[in-house]
């Protein structure tokens, strides 16, 4: 048995949901599909699909088996693409986690561009605020925006994130502008909390002073989020102050749907980080991702801080934190 052939009919099996889709794609006759799954889950001493006559799904082996078969295909792809001709234009998939707001706001409107210049290569975008393990999900390259703990990634920054802290005009009317940080607590205003479970001390909102000194603020919190979209939403609803990139917050703020508050003590501005599994070669789809993505955060984020992109941190080692 071909268990290369065996693992590609396997995966286009899954991807097509159906024997039959697959065989067609491939120009395969039904019963040889068929054949070759069978000969695959009797090499591996298991069933990798459950089959009925109206649906097919992975069993907990299939999709243990997917994860790692499609990382195989992919390194086997990468080993082969060291011997081609460096002119050569990148090819296949490949799998991206990005944090929502920036897959609907940043990413997703400027891909016609991405796929117009790289048209062999196949995007599969996760799109989540919820910390994912790169390996075990089969994710080539991570984007992270905060700060990052150790793990075994390799994190390419590319610099960091201004900030705004923002409310509601409604908010704003009831509790008022405040003057100064301090004046956040002594006029009683209220956070949203957003990523951490709260732990009853109320939310810490940071602040970078006239001089430069940081100060962090503890306010009340009545809802906390672990969703973006929802942390905005809540703040627009005039339920807490929130901290947000600035490149996010200026399109609301000129339609006056939100305030900023406190311009003069800015929140310090956050990382802006690529992660992704140590190798010793990176793909050329990777490497053209991650420098056109580079390229469109400095153009539409306004990073500050130095330019890091394509600088390849390999002694730093990064967890995993949605932004």
């Amino acid at each position: 048995m071909d268990r290369l052939a065996a693992m590609e009919i396997f995966l286009r099996v899954v991807e097509a949901g159906s024997f039959g889709r697959a065989a067609d794609s491939l120009g395969l006759p039904r019963s040889t599909v068929s054949l070759r799954i069978r000969a695959l889950e009797a090499h591996l001493g298991t069933r990798l699909l459950h089959r009925t006559t109206r649906r097919m799904r992975l069993t907990l082996d299939g999709e243990a088996f997917r994860a790692r078969a499609e990382r195989l295909l992919a390194d086997l792809a990468e080993t082969e693409a060291l011997f081609r001709p460096p002119g050569e234009a990148p090819r296949g998939r490949l799998r991206i986690d990005v944090p929502g707001r920036i897959g609907r706001r940043l990413i997703a409107p400027a891909l016609p561009d991405f796929l117009a210049r790289y048209p062999g290569i196949t995007l599969e975008i996760g799109v989540t605020d919820r910390p994912v393990d790169l390996v075990a999900e089969g994710v080539d390259v991570a984007v992270r925006v905060g700060p990052l703990a150790e793990s075994g990634l390799v994190a390419r920054r590319l610099g960091a994130l201004r900030q705004a802290s923002c409310a509601a005009p409604a908010y704003l009317a009831r509790h008022g502008l405040p003057a100064s940080p301090e004046a956040l607590v002594a006029a009683g205003h209220l956070a949203v909390g957003y990523g951490v479970p709260q732990d009853g001390r109320g939310a810490a909102l940071d602040f970078l002073g006239p001089d430069g000194v940081p100060m962090a603020m503890r306010l009340p919190v009545v809802v906390a989020v672990d969703d973006a979209e929802t942390y905005l939403a809540c703040c627009r609803a005039g339920l807490g102050l929130i901290q947000l990139p600035a490149y996010d917050a200026r399109p609301l703020l000129q339609a006056g749907l939100l305030v900023e508050v406190l311009p003069g003590w800015p929140p310090p501005p956050m990382p802006i980080t690529l992660l992704y599994p140590a190798r010793r070669h990176l793909s050329r789809r990777l490497r053209a991702f991650t420098g056109w993505f580079g390229t469109l955060c400095r153009a539409r984020m306004e990073l500050v801080g130095p330019d890091l992109a394509g600088t390849e941190m390999a002694e730093r080692k990064a967890a995993e934190r949605g932004g």
